[in-house]
């Protein structure tokens, strides 16, 4: 009886630690690239990769519609109104799909928000900083003239929040990069925006992460985002020929990486790959131990 409840709690330990750390806080809407709450329209030749969904909508004007693309309609949808933008992907118009991503969505929205901050940047400008992980807090707005430099010091699962009380606004050509990954190529870093309103990213822009504003976000003219999403929770997404992947160079998941929810519900850093080793490790020898105890006792 002892042998088999000590297996079972082995088995239950290694279970745990397979698992610990690897789900993220987007859910579902991960595989989303473009999320609105009441409209969503494109003009020129944008290409998205990954799904792109709305809800509760109705419309989404400036994609092409089938063969092109799958679309999915739900109730009181008006359907999608033909345009030059490709989606490789899905489009959900009012369809419970997009809706359980907005559910999602919003759930990684105020965990992020929850998160204890590590610097307090109000009043300071995103242009010229360079920014290792954590997590930075604006009381009201934040703006990005030039470029913006996150260093990942060589880890696998670093990550940037940013807490941005009302409006995030980048100027025109601005740049957001990433540099010095770890091991396994930024695979499983992360970079989100939560946006207490609306953004707006300025004309010809190359943008980096998760943009989960409450109201609308609007995309102008030439913005790039390779590695991130758009997801605006209650009002417009506007598109303006732009790229925009949720599906990274690197083969990573968009920067949707690095965090994770733990029991209670709170949004709190992935654990170091070696940490978990090492925990992991120091489980599978106490039950060891306790195996030998029980063998002789």
């Amino acid at each position: 009886m002892k042998t088999k409840l000590l297996t079972f709690v082995a088995f239950a330990m290694l279970l745990y630690c397979a698992s610990t750390g690897l789900a993220g806080i987007m859910g579902s809407a991960e595989d989303f690239a473009v999320l609105g709450g009441s409209t969503m329209t494109n003009t020129g030749p944008t290409t998205i990769t990954g799904d792109v969904g709305l809800f509760p909508g109705p419309s989404i004007t400036g994609f092409k519609k089938p063969p092109a693309n799958t679309v999915v309609e739900g109730p009181g949808s008006t359907g999608l109104t033909d345009g030059p933008g490709l989606v490789d992907g899905t489009i959900y118009i009012s369809h419970e799909v997009a809706q359980q991503a907005q559910i999602d969505a919003t759930r990684a929205y105020d965990g992020l928000a929850a998160m204890p901050f590590t610097s307090d940047l109000t009043s300071t400008g995103l242009g010229g900083l360079v920014l290792t992980s954590g997590v930075y807090h604006f009381d009201s707005s934040a703006g990005l003239t030039g470029t913006l430099t996150l260093d990942a010091q060589g880890n696998n699962n670093a990550f940037w929040v940013f807490q941005i009380g009302s409006t995030l606004t980048t100027a025109s050509s601005s740049l957001v990069e990433v540099i010095n990954p770890g091991s396994n190529d930024g695979i499983d870093n992360g970079v989100f925006w939560q946006v207490g309103t609306s953004a707006t990213l300025g004309t010809d822009s190359t943008f980096e992460g998760n943009i989960l504003a409450d109201q609308s976000i609007t995309v102008t003219t030439g913005t790039t985002i390779p590695n991130g999403r758009v997801f605006a929770l209650n009002a417009a997404v506007t598109l303006d020929n732009n790229i925009i992947s949720n599906i990274c160079p690197n083969g990573g998941p968009g920067y949707s990486g690095g965090l994770t929810f733990n029991d209670s519900g709170d949004v709190v850093p992935v654990p170091l790959p070696g940490a978990l080793l090492l925990a992991c490790s120091g489980m599978g020898s106490a039950v060891a131990f306790g195996r030998k105890f029980f063998s002789v006792s």
